[in-house]
């Protein structure tokens, strides 16, 4: 094995171990600073959900407005906790997925377009009247990781299942 190729493994392999410990550290802060300020804002505002509920997709449209309200504040209020502190991190992502689907859905997702070009102009994050899907998506793109490999080694998650297995025979 040649100088280059071994310092090319040393470094992968440097590089590895330090993404098992922080590689999505980064992810879980970000969506958790996202999700805590939607929700938030939810908590000291008006229920506005009234408007758009007609748009939610099924099941979520049979939910009243309050209840509906009320899931989304403290699923993201709850799931950007458990995101930040690594707990119960494939869970929160399950329920922040689906909370984000509504939101394209039901908020996000352009009332009307005819072609693949107006539908490509709602990927944005303002709202010119062909929707505003871009961030909700990209929260989506973010959460996909964590809900499959987990929130990585920095996490409560992953002290906890090394406790727990520690003492299971």
């Amino acid at each position: 094995m040649n100088k280059v190729t071994a310092l090319w493994l040393r470094m992968t392999t440097a590089l590895e171990r330090a993404g098992e410990w922080i590689g999505l550290l980064p992810l879980r802060l970000l969506l958790a600073w996202e999700f805590w300020e939607a929700g938030a804002m939810k908590v000291g505002g008006e229920n506005w959900f009234d408007s758009v509920h007609d748009d939610f997709p099924f099941p979520f449209d049979l939910l009243p407005v309050d209840l509906s309200w009320f899931i989304a504040t403290w699923t993201e209020l709850l799931g950007a906790i458990g995101l930040a502190l690594g707990l119960f991190t494939r869970f929160w992502s399950a329920g922040l997925i689906i909370l984000s689907i509504v939101a394209i859905f039901g908020v996000h997702w352009p009332a009307e377009w005819a072609s693949l070009s107006e539908l490509w102009q709602g990927y944005s994050i303002s709202d010119r009247g062909f929707g505003n899907y871009k961030l909700p998506l990209l929260f989506l793109a973010m959460l996909i990781p964590l809900l499959f490999f987990g929130a990585g080694k920095a996490s409560l998650d992953h002290f906890l299942s090394r406790a727990f297995l520690r003492n299971t025979p």
